[in-house]
């Protein structure tokens, strides 16, 4: 018996449901739709002129309507990042089938993650301000700008009184969210919680910020193939809005009201490089110790994992550094597992972008089917993984599932699924 079926029920942590606003779909049948779709949702962005930047493109959530999910006074105080964070989270609520009024809110986490919060709604704001001074400044705007946010939102809208809290650890905030809800769960401070990451930064200056390090592609003149992970053509990243949340409750909890289980949370991990704010370690001893800690939470060995989802950025130094990570930790495995970089169908969402892969590798789990990468013509020979090619993706049995996640400032950020 694999060591994590030795722990007691009510210490096990289980996914019972999925949020998901992204590019590619909304709601969980939207993603999974999406990724079997096989195409990606990179356009030239519409809503603001880019031509003072480098990149040009974006995938932007098209279709997406709050006013289901929140009342009509209540969106007016809530800006795109709280919109977006309500809107995963009740979405989470009903897959799972989870009925709050009869569970104890008490016991109900909510566990945010996201890298810039509600920054973009303060920079709608200034100019605003430079115009008309004080008066014409939303007065929802101190309410809306910092990270916590979104948590608190979804607590009020949702009446849960367990912890809520947000991280803004860049682009691996959503798994260090879910990592911290596990733990409130197996300590069995609570019973449920939600958890993701949230991510609404398509503003001129936000996204300009990324584009003046030139962290983004410049692939302006063919948007559907500017995020390419792993391919040797890659140039940078894409940026993305969204969200995803998922409901997390101890296995005891779920199976007493019968609820459907997608997967478990066997382990996670976070380390940091200590080495540069955008530069891996050229060692990338801390990348591949997050992933060997991620497994050893489990107790499950290397060879055991069944697929990788990777962090796979479309950026020139991180998927090289990735890959090796991965070579350090699998060893003789590497090459039987397969891995993939979904960024290219979605983009990057900055601190959603662990969520939406979490849920990814959730459903590759419960479908038995594996998701491709987007856009690698000519991998890169520093790239020399099982990375899925193949546009309808890869039917295959995974029992453990790993999900990379790394951020500015060398975080790295790991979890590991597994079939219950």
């Amino acid at each position: 018996m694999p060591e994590h079926e030795t722990i007691p029920d009510q210490h096990r942590v289980v996914v019972t449901g999925i949020g998901a606003i992204t590019p590619i779909g909304i709601g969980v049948e939207g993603l999974r739709s999406g990724l079997r779709a096989a195409r990606s949702a990179v356009r030239t962005i519409t809503a603001f002129d880019p031509s003072p930047f480098s990149s040009h493109v974006a995938a932007t959530v098209e279709g997406f309507d709050p006013l289901p999910y929140i009342e009509g006074k209540k969106l007016k105080r809530l800006d795109k990042f709280s919109q977006f964070a309500v809107a995963a989270a009740k979405m989470s609520i009903a897959d799972a089938r989870l009925d709050l009024d009869e569970t104890d809110r008490d016991r109900v986490a909510v566990c945010l993650g996201t890298a810039l919060g509600g920054i973009s709604f303060a920079e709608e704001q200034y100019p605003k301000f430079m115009a008309q001074g004080p008066r014409g400044v939303n007065p929802m705007l101190a309410l809306s700008v910092f990270n916590g946010a979104g948590s608190c939102n979804v607590a009020i809208e949702l009446g849960l009184n367990g912890p809520a809290t947000a991280n803004g650890d860049s682009c691996a905030a959503a798994p260090i969210a879910i990592g911290r809800a596990f733990d409130l769960i197996r300590a069995r401070t609570v019973d449920v919680a939600l958890a993701g990451g949230c991510e609404a930064p398509l503003s001129p200056l936000c996204f300009g910020a990324f584009a003046l390090i030139r962290a983004m592609s410049q692939r302006n003149d063919d948007p559907e193939t500017a995020s390419r992970p792993f391919d040797s053509g890659r140039d940078g990243f894409v940026m993305a809005e969204g969200a995803a949340m998922l409901t997390l409750e101890s296995l005891v909890h779920a199976k007493a009201r019968g609820g459907t289980i997608y997967g478990e949370i066997l382990g996670h991990a976070c380390t940091n490089d200590g080495y540069h704010m955008t530069h891996p370690r050229a060692d990338n001893a801390q990348t591949a110790r997050c992933m060997r800690l991620c497994l050893d939470a489990a107790g499950v060995q290397p060879e055991q994992v069944g697929y990788i989802n990777a962090h796979g950025s479309s950026t020139p130094l991180n998927d090289s550094a990735e890959t090796a990570a991965i070579k350090q930790v699998f060893g003789d495995a590497t090459h039987q597992i397969p891995v993939s970089g979904t960024k290219g169908a979605h983009g990057h969402a900055l601190g959603a972008s662990g969520a939406w892969e979490a849920a990814i590798s959730l459903l590759a789990i419960r479908d038995d089917w594996l998701p491709p990468t987007l856009n690698l013509e000519n991998p890169d020979p520093a790239c020399d993984l099982d990375y899925i090619r193949e546009c309808q993706g890869r039917a295959a049995h995974a029992d453990y599932v790993l999900s990379n996640s790394f951020g500015f400032g060398g975080i790295n950020a790991c979890l590991l699924f597994g079939r219950v």
